[in-house]
Formats: structure tokens, sequence, C-alpha cells
């Protein structure tokens, strides 16, 4: 899957961004998203990747992956995993544009609109039919509760939810780990520059 995350770690890394700052009032905050809607475009994908790591199933990853805490990659990413209760990704790349709807993207779109959710990155090219968004959910005191990534081309879309404190400073040393893309470049790599549109 070619996943063009260059340009939210390029955004990021520009703003300086930190994860410590105060929260919008929180009432009932739940960093958990529904993604049941986009399970339907399973059946029009050429490519699926669905992940549900959470409570019984999210400690045997943790086990599972302490066999190889010795390559300092996989121990990072084991550190990360320790401190989260859930890790969901819903991914589709089709054979032809088009397959998926606004209303699907908007679907999530509006639960990021509630108590605690701020957009980090807004990134859109009209040109390129691309948006990338990333979300946080902080509580009041500035404590980050969970992440949100959404990444749309014409024939792909991915949504990538992280329940639990992480810094995007280390969202990259989960990639290629536990369902999560491993093509998503994070740590700002890419040469090119990318501009919001």
């Amino acid at each position: 899957m070619k996943l063009k995350f260059k340009r939210i770690a390029e955004v990021l890394a520009a703003a300086g961004v930190v994860l410590l700052w105060a929260g919008l009032p929180a009432r009932a905050q739940n960093p958990k998203l529904d993604l049941k809607n986009l399970s339907k475009l399973a059946d029009k994908a050429d490519e699926v990747v669905d992940v549900t790591l959470d409570g019984p199933t999210l400690k045997f990853a943790e086990n599972f992956m302490q066999g190889d805490e010795d390559e300092k990659d996989d121990a990072e990413a084991l550190n990360i995993i320790r401190n989260l209760t859930g890790i969901y990704v819903k991914s589709f790349e089709f054979d032809k544009p088009d397959e998926y709807s606004d209303a699907d993207v908007d679907a999530i779109r509006d639960q990021l609109k509630g108590p605690g959710w701020s957009k980090m990155v807004d990134v859109h090219s009209k040109r390129d039919h691309e948006l990338d968004e990333v979300y946080i959910m902080t509580d009041p005191s500035g404590k980050n509760l969970g992440l949100a990534v959404i990444a749309a081309e014409k024939d792909e879309l991915t949504v990538v939810n992280i329940v639990g404190p992480i810094d995007v400073d280390h969202l990259a040393d989960l990639q290629g780990k536990l369902g999560i893309p491993d093509d998503l470049d994070l740590k700002g790599d890419s040469k090119g520059g990318h501009h919001a549109h």
C-alpha cells in the first residue's frame, strides 16, 4: 500500500508539535472510535487490513513481541504498546478510484468533533485527491488520551485509532507492527515538500 504519510511527518516536524497542551473541556471522553461503518468497504477492496487489538488481544500481542525485544525497533514499540489500551486499523486499497464516499469519511470525522479531540494536522490536495488528518484527544490537564489518523486517496482509505498515551514522535516506532502498515513514513524521510490545499 502506497500510503503517503511523509507529509504528515513533515508538517508535524515543521510545526514543532508537542503533545503537552491543555485539552478541551471534557465530558464522557472516549478516544476509541466506532469504525464499523467502514466494514462494508471490504467487499469492494482489493486489499484489506483490519486490526482490532484491545484487552486480552493487546496483551497477547505484547507477549508475542517480547521475544524480539532484543531488536531496538521492537523494544521501542513494546514500550509504547505497554501504555496503550487499544489499537484499531481499517485500511482499504481499491482497484479503481471512488469506491468509498465522502460520507464514509465524514462518519469518522463527526466523531472527532467530540469533546477533547483537537485536529493537529490537516493536509488536503485537490489536485491529487488526497487528504491527511491527524487528531489527538487530551483531557483538561493536557494528558494525551488517544490519537486518530485519516489518510484518503482516490483508491485508498486508511483510519488508524490508537487508544492510550502516545507521542507522535514515537508513532513511527509502531509502523510495520500489529497491523499498522509499514509504509506509513512517519519519520519524515521525504525530501520533497508537500503543501496543504
